[in-house]
């Protein structure tokens, strides 16, 4: 389904921009969805309130409990482009993730890896982030250390609101280097976007974002994580409460009720 360029630059830098590949009817229902999640958050939500009142609003594993929402996650494009990027026979879904950001929530998305937060280990694990409006520096874009998924290196999992709870330090974690200090070091790239854009990005993709500083746009992104042939379940420490599961041990295949198969080639 994608051009080998693309799937070279994904596996070279750990992340490509893919535009346009969600319609127009998908971002209208997937708006629709949001709206409904935000009056009514499931059992994940961890949304807060910033010091000049704005709100960032954000929830996960959502698709179990809202069905376009579901529908997304199965029946989009999504898990095809999945295994194209990354060579997989077999697709699982691993959870899904809202961040609302309101206008005005400047709060940044600190510097980060997702797989440390996570409870799975494999190469084959990624992202896709799709734009609900359009996305620009100023509004919160997304920015990637090219290559830095090879880097072979853990981030210790911290806080991303003001307040939140600390994170279980993982084995053989690090701090994170502070990379806005020395911005000039890295090879950061990025991406504006238009609503139906997505990025797609290797789960050990060093990224983060800035705060939404406009005060006439939100900056509403949905991402869907995949796992493919080689993901397997990891009980130790570090990952996130809320994504584990208690039925699965440490090397466990991840299929299950709560990581479905989504897609076999």
């Amino acid at each position: 389904m994608l051009p080998a360029e693309t799937i070279e630059t994904f596996r070279r830098d750990g992340a490509v921009l893919l535009p346009g590949v969600i319609s127009g009817d998908w971002v209208a229902r997937v708006r629709e969805a949001i709206e409904r999640d935000i009056a009514e958050p499931g059992p994940f939500c961890h949304g807060y309130t910033l010091e000049n009142g704005r709100r960032f609003h954000g929830n996960m594993r959502i698709w179990e409990n809202d069905p376009t929402f579901h529908d997304y996650c199965f029946d989009s494009p999504l898990p095809a482009l999945a295994a194209d990027l990354m060579g997989a026979s077999r697709i699982t879904l691993f959870y899904d993730q809202l961040f609302v950001k309101e206008e005005g929530s400047d709060h940044p998305t600190r510097w980060h890896n997702d797989q440390p937060y996570w409870p799975v280990r494999g190469r084959q694990v990624m992202s896709f982030w799709l734009a609900l409006d359009e996305v620009t520096t100023d509004s919160g874009r997304l920015e990637f250390v090219a290559s830095s998924h090879n880097w072979e290196r853990w981030f210790q999992p911290e806080p991303f609101a003001p307040g939140g709870a600390e994170y279980e330090r993982g084995e053989n974690y690090e701090d994170i280097p502070d990379i806005d200090a020395d911005r000039d070091a890295y090879n950061l790239i990025g991406w504006d976007m238009q609503p139906g854009d997505v990025i797609a990005f290797h789960a050990m993709a060093v990224h983060g974002a800035g705060g939404n500083h406009r005060l006439d746009r939100r900056r509403r992104g949905y991402t869907v994580r995949y796992c493919g042939d080689d993901a397997t379940y990891f009980g130790g420490p570090g990952p996130n409460a809320g994504l584990r599961n208690p039925n699965l041990n440490t090397g466990d295949d991840l299929a299950s009720d709560q990581y479905p198969v989504v897609w076999t080639r």
